[in-house]
């Protein structure tokens, strides 16, 4: 099985073709500051700053769902949209693999903060594809607009 780290976030678009094998994707990112935030049907949660990581998947187009990731979604399809969508959020790398979802997320260490997100349909048990994987609540926010320069570059002309 093949997995690819990205760790020059705004290389992403040139780096992974639209066909591509791969089938799940991470997406870590770091949350300056402590947030609390309404997700869909799951309500309202507290996270604490720190470093996170996401795990997702598709079935087709995985370099246009983690590009809708990353420019942040206008509409709020996935649990994962509610959050990215906050200008604290700092984009640190993604991770795409051939692995399955589920077994990708389960090999990743790391605290369960919001239960059941990105995870409702998930036959595995994983509890959560959210992790917080370093805690730091004395960082402050990195980026307090919505102009954070990962989604900057990003974005198209």
């Amino acid at each position: 099985m093949r997995t690819i780290e990205i760790v020059k976030v705004q290389s992403f678009p040139a780096i992974v073709p639209a066909n591509s094998l791969y089938v799940s994707y991470q997406i870590h990112f770091r949350l300056g500051a402590p947030l609390t935030l309404k997700i869909g049907k799951l309500g309202i949660h507290n996270l604490p700053a720190g470093n996170y990581v996401y795990t997702g998947s598709a079935k087709r187009n995985i370099r246009a769902r983690v590009l809708r990731h990353l420019t942040g979604a206008r509409k709020k399809h996935w649990h994962i949209d509610y959050l990215l969508a906050d200008p604290g959020i700092s984009f640190t790398r993604i991770v795409l693999s051939e692995i399955s979802e589920c077994k990708l997320n389960t090999g990743t260490d790391g605290r369960i903060i919001v239960p059941r997100f990105g995870s409702t349909d998930c036959g595995e048990g994983c509890g959560s594809h959210l992790k917080l994987v370093d805690e730091n609540r004395s960082t402050k926010r990195q980026s307090q607009t919505k102009d954070n320069p990962f989604r900057k570059a990003l974005r198209k002309p």
